[in-house]
């Protein structure tokens, strides 16, 4: 796999944080592009993880933490724009005395038509970074559906945006009948019906007949994510219970890590560099949990990957199996290569 041309990450996934203030129509800038996938989290309080993209639209939100469908919310993320996004005075995206997280990814900044899979679908592609953003009508039956990256991916988050239900997710450590619920600190399930047993290709991505991810007449969702070298990385990895843990290559120094046990019940969670400026990194939110920020010693985050420095079950069980999804900061190579923090 040759390397990503990416030569500054933060043009295709940026972090932002921000004080709340209650006003209407707020600009939130420092994106450094304008955003097609927004997850914004209140770290202060209890509040719902609120995700937003270009093909749903402004103020249509789902929660990672829970089943509901599309929720339109007229004072939440009024618009995405050219340095980033603008917020009303909802708990969970701007109100006074609260402090928040923005995570940002860059699509195509539009949408297509994509006929390649056996169900069409609409599509906001960025082949460089390897992420899209796809909507297709479930059919209850063994389908393929486009996602326009021009590589398979690695990693996929499915929601059912017409009615309660949990969240999916298809992760290449994963056999292609088994799926995970983001929602949800279960290990992951098989059942062939989530992928038809068939694992991703450059052009598509299958679905079987489980409501889950194929829902008859339902509108879809799908983040989908293919590992580009120097820019992302979806792996796994086995604890060793010690408290000098594993180190996990990456190939970059990440901006952001989310883990999940896939060998017990354990939440998924979300460290980033503008949270953890220095290590050992403590700050995380839980995808599948409203609480706000917590704080908890975990891991280094190095110039070509990340090193756990914990027992905990969670994160370094002895011979417990781990998952995790990153983003870089800074290539290992390259024009701009990653250094120590």
């Amino acid at each position: 796999m040759a390397y990503t041309t990416i030569k500054k990450p933060s043009d295709y996934f940026n972090t932002v944080t921000y004080a709340g203030d209650g006003t209407t129509n707020r600009s939130i800038t420092g994106v450094n592009f304008q955003p097609d996938w927004v997850w914004i989290k209140n770290r202060s309080s209890v509040s719902d993880h609120v995700l937003f993209d270009i093909i749903r639209g402004v103020q249509v939100a789902l929660n990672s933490n829970d089943t509901s469908a599309d929720d339109t919310i007229s004072n939440s993320l009024t618009a995405f724009n050219s340095d980033g996004f603008s917020v009303s005075g909802n708990a969970s995206t701007n109100t006074s005395s609260a402090n928040y997280v923005g995570w940002n990814w860059l699509g195509a900044n539009g949408t297509a038509s994509n006929t390649q899979g056996s169900i069409t679908s609409t599509v906001s592609a960025n082949t460089t970074s390897g992420f899209s953003i796809v909507s297709y009508t479930g059919t209850g039956a063994n389908a393929t559906v486009g996602h326009g990256l021009g590589v398979a991916p690695a990693f996929i988050i499915f929601k059912d945006r017409s009615s309660v239900k949990d969240w999916f997710v298809y992760h290449q450590s994963y056999s292609p009948a088994t799926g995970g619920k983001l929602n949800l600190t279960v290990n992951p399930g098989a059942d062939s019906g989530y992928f038809n047993n068939t694992a991703t290709t450059s052009s598509v991505f299958s679905i079987g007949s489980a409501n889950t991810t194929n829902p008859s007449g339902n509108n879809m969702i799908a983040y989908c994510f293919a590992e580009k070298k120097g820019f992302s990385k979806f792996g796994s990895y086995t604890g060793n219970g010690n408290s000098d843990g594993p180190m996990i290559y990456t190939g970059f120094k990440p901006a952001m890590v989310i883990f999940k046990e896939t060998s017990g019940l354990s939440s998924w969670y979300m460290f980033d560099n503008k949270l953890n400026p220095n290590n050992v990194c403590t700050q995380y939110l839980r995808a599948d949990i409203s609480a706000g920020e917590s704080t908890f010693t975990t891991f280094d985050m190095l110039s070509n990957g990340f090193k756990i420095r914990n027992t905990d079950g969670d994160f370094n069980g002895s011979g417990s199996t781990y998952i995790y999804m990153a983003f870089a900061e800074e290539p290992l190579v390259g024009d701009n290569p990653a250094t120590a923090r």
